[in-house]
């Protein structure tokens, strides 16, 4: 039973770390990545659809994406859901093809950027220690039932604990990459 406990909160704190990761993917560096339009979505036909399932995304060098939708007379829709993202990007077409210049990004830009990295580090956090305060509430639970013995749950505690501390030095690593990567010219 204990050992369900925490296989399932390794998944889920795994998820959590997933869920960080990739929202670090979608915060804009000085260089050019197809990851970073992942967040783009588009009013297409009425559908709110995700750009890269309409679209083709290329990266042809390291300051500027390509984005060939499927379908030529959705440029407008691309390009308009571009403008209204927080990137700070501005497209440009040629009826068949979406540039995206990459400009290099200011000092002031940079720090918000690392305190929306490190917004998105805390909420991951925030989620693996959420997994952990549901576990041990479901610990205390089987020990109110009876089910389980003090030694087995403070052991069981002592390990999801374990468990948090390392996903949580997980995500501060995944942070300190971005933060680097971010404040580098």
């Amino acid at each position: 039973m204990i050992d369900e406990f925490t296989e399932d909160a390794v998944r889920r704190m795994d998820k959590s770390v997933e869920a960080t990761h990739s929202a670090f993917n979608g915060i804009r560096t000085g260089r050019a990545s197809a990851a970073l339009l992942d967040r783009i979505y588009v009013d297409y036909y009425g559908t709110r659809s995700q750009l890269k399932s309409i679209a083709t995304v290329g990266v042809p060098e390291p300051r500027m994406l390509t984005i060939q939708p499927f379908d030529p007379s959705s440029i407008k829709l691309i390009e308009k859901a571009i403008m209204e993202s927080d990137l700070g990007l501005t497209p440009s077409n040629d009826g068949k093809l979406i540039r995206l210049p990459i400009p290099s990004l200011t000092e002031e830009r940079r720090k918000d950027l690392v305190k929306q990295v490190r917004h998105y580090a805390e909420e991951g956090r925030i989620s693996v220690r959420n997994v952990r305060r549901d576990v041990m509430h479901d610990l205390k639970q089987l020990v109110h039932g009876g089910d389980v013995g003090d030694d087995e749950e403070r052991r069981a505690e002592e390990r999801v604990q374990k468990l948090t501390d390392d996903h949580i030095h997980r995500i501060d690593d995944l942070l300190k990459k971005k933060e680097a990567e971010i404040m580098e010219v």
